[in-house]
């Protein structure tokens, strides 16, 4: 099963080299002009967008057909925030509408302070349930600032050792295990995977047969529906991007090295 998904990825990006040479998945911007035949958007539209793993965003120009996910840009947002929205928001907000959580419910969010996680604790907090954010030391201020409830240092404290139990545990990375946040679980509680490999599946499979408390594992390619309940969201102040530095296009290779770093506390920007 690993082989097979190891065979698809190289399918997608390349088996000895690259098929992809420009990155960047997010964007926002001003339409230069369009089709004859395009009815949605008009020359001067400030859109903001989502092309998924096509990529190609990180270019002065970019040719987008008129069904795809693009939509006008949040009228609160500048061009640099409204660009660094629309990946993680909606990636949140489909995860967490298929899992179907509940006002009044306990979620964790294990790697709260990234670009799902600081999405999923400010739409979270917009469905009505306790958040408890976990993140490195550096980032405690920022996952609060997003309206965590509690935030939990995970290079000082285990959060399976807090005695806490949640409704739903939402690993965005894949950092812990089941098996390790299963007794911090509540009854017909769930264990959601944003990133997950072929042993989760299988435990999700085997979990949706024999137990009260489940693995799901979820992906969420993206809409244009999804991006127009984020920008409604963001218009109705439910969430918000905070920028911690912007980088010219030149610079795109330095703006990697910054967020590989792991210092970071928010979004990084490419401008043009």
């Amino acid at each position: 099963m690993s082989m097979l998904f190891w065979f698809f990825t190289k399918i997608c990006f390349g088996f000895k080299k690259p098929k992809i040479t420009i990155l960047g998945s997010e964007f926002a911007g001003e339409i230069e002009s369009v089709g004859k035949a395009v009815k949605s958007f008009k020359q001067g539209d400030q859109v903001f967008g989502y092309l998924g793993q096509s990529m190609g965003a990180y270019a002065e120009y970019i040719c987008l057909p008129e069904n795809g996910v693009l939509a006008i840009k949040p009228t609160n947002m500048t061009f640099e925030e409204a660009a660094v929205a629309p990946y993680g928001a909606i990636m949140a907000l489909s995860l967490l509408r298929k899992i179907n959580v509940q006002s009044g419910q306990k979620v964790l969010i294990n790697g709260a302070s990234g670009g799902i996680g600081s999405a999923a604790v400010q739409i979270a907090k917009h469905f009505g349930v306790e958040v408890t954010g976990v993140c490195s030391t550096p980032r405690i201020e920022f996952v609060k600032s997003l309206g965590a409830d509690k935030v939990i240092d995970y290079t000082a404290k285990d959060f399976t050792h807090s005695g806490e139990t949640y409704d739903l545990i939402f690993d965005i990375l894949g950092k812990s295990s089941f098996t390790h946040c299963k007794s911090s679980l509540n009854k017909n509680g769930r264990y959601l995977l944003a990133s997950f490999k072929t042993k989760q599946l299988f435990q999700m499979l085997w979990t949706s047969m024999a137990d009260n408390k489940k693995v799901k594992c979820a992906i969420a390619p993206g809409s244009v529906e999804d991006l127009i309940s984020v920008k409604e969201l963001i218009e109705a102040g439910k969430i918000k991007s905070i920028i911690d530095r912007s980088f010219p296009l030149e610079q795109t290779a330095e703006a990697h090295w910054y967020v590989e770093k792991g210092h970071k506390k928010g979004n990084v920007v490419i401008t043009v």
